[in-house]
């Protein structure tokens, strides 16, 4: 089993002050949007739709919001017409970075995106320069406070759903699959009532880089925040770690 990832507690902190500020919402609507244009409507039959549905409830979008997205992706309307673009390239201290993006516009984001990487000391890359080193899996996302079973037995009954790994964190635990897997894996265990506030297809590092300098790590950090904060990208992805000398006041 993977162990702890400081960065990755971190980084769940900061997604928890991005979701108050609302901004989560239009990345959701999004999501919605394109994932019931490629597979229409209905959820039973359009898994990527079903798990929009899910992390869009789990960060309480309302539902009026979520049928709109829906129907607007279903009937192909105005707003639909979002193209979807992998970015990639190298933060501070050479670490790899991937974007994923949905987007009505791919020349002002390309420009856009450029801009961040440069301004933030790192360079936007030619198309495979770093998905390499990533691997795509399905991760879940179990709550601590609201887990009824020991570690261990969450550990067993993981493995036993067909799941690849776990990785412990402050406040959950973060179980990796096969993409392909990660429904099964999902019902498998919200059937034994291990909660899952989130499911998503993921970008793992194969290898990761730790970074022991704070003001290298500070710089990091500070482009992948000014990515996500960026409208048109979902998700980011990066092969770095901090170092366990480095506290959360370094950053």
């Amino acid at each position: 089993m993977s162990g702890h990832s400081k960065w990755a507690n971190i980084k769940h902190k900061k997604a928890k002050v991005d979701a108050q500020k609302g901004k989560i919402f239009t990345k959701l609507g999004r999501e919605l949007i394109v994932a019931a244009k490629a597979g229409g409507p209905d959820p039973a039959n359009n898994f990527r739709l079903k798990i929009a549905i899910d992390n869009a409830k789990a960060a309480n979008m309302p539902n009026d919001n979520i049928q709109r997205a829906i129907q607007k992706g279903a009937g192909g309307g105005e707003g639909s017409n979002y193209e979807e673009l992998q970015y990639e390239g190298y933060g501070p201290g050479g670490v790899a970075v991937m974007a994923t993006i949905l987007t009505d516009n791919r020349n002002r984001t390309a420009g856009e995106v450029r801009h961040i990487f440069s301004k933030n000391g790192g360079n936007l890359g030619e198309t495979g320069c770093v998905s390499w080193m990533f691997e795509e899996k399905g991760q879940l996302t179990v709550p601590r406070s609201e887990l009824k079973v020991s570690e261990d037995d969450l550990m067993l009954m993981v493995l036993e759903a067909g799941a690849e790994d776990m990785q412990s964190e402050d406040e959950s635990f973060q179980v990796y699959t096969e993409s392909t897997e990660m429904e099964s894996v999902r019902q498998a265990l919200l059937d034994q009532g291990i909660p899952i506030s989130e499911a998503a297809v993921t970008l793992i590092p194969q290898n990761t880089v730790e970074i022991a300098d704070a003001e290298q790590a500070q710089k990091i950090i500070r482009l992948i925040e000014t990515l996500e904060e960026h409208d048109d990208i979902q998700n980011v992805y990066t092969n770095f770690d901090l170092a366990d000398s480095l506290s959360e006041a370094d950053l």
